[in-house]
């Protein structure tokens, strides 16, 4: 059983930084990777960031690369996402997910319904 809860969204100003976490609230305790995706208005929803939890590879899709790290907290079953130099464009909805995978080509992609969990969203809105 895994729970995952987003939090930290808000409303910021362009240049801003801002750090989402997703805290695993499940009795499952050792997730093999965890992703961060977004969904703006309008679009399809895409990955943003893929990170394998065993050796701490991590994808990055390139309109993030450089501005958004992520990290994990093991005592508080929790992973953050830091967002630096926040853009208009960052705006989206925000969503954790595992477990997810790295497609060549394609970015991160998450779990389909049944094959692992979402959490319930956090939105970020990036504006002046």
């Amino acid at each position: 059983q895994v729970h995952l809860t987003e939090s930290g969204g808000g409303l910021v100003q362009p240049g801003d930084s801002l750090t989402l976490s997703c805290t695993n609230s499940g009795f499952t305790s050792d997730l093999y990777s965890i992703g961060w995706f977004r969904q703006a208005p309008g679009k399809e929803r895409e990955g943003v960031l893929c990170m394998s939890i065993p050796d701490g590879t991590t994808y990055t899709d390139d309109s993030v690369k450089g501005r958004f790290t992520i990290a994990r907290d093991n005592g508080k079953n929790t992973v953050y996402l830091r967002m630096n130099s926040l853009k208009p464009e960052d705006t989206a909805v925000y969503y954790c997910a595992t477990p997810c995978t790295v497609v060549d080509g394609v970015g991160a992609l998450g779990p389909h319904e049944g094959f692992g969990s979402w959490g319930q969203g956090t939105q970020v809105t990036v504006s002046s």
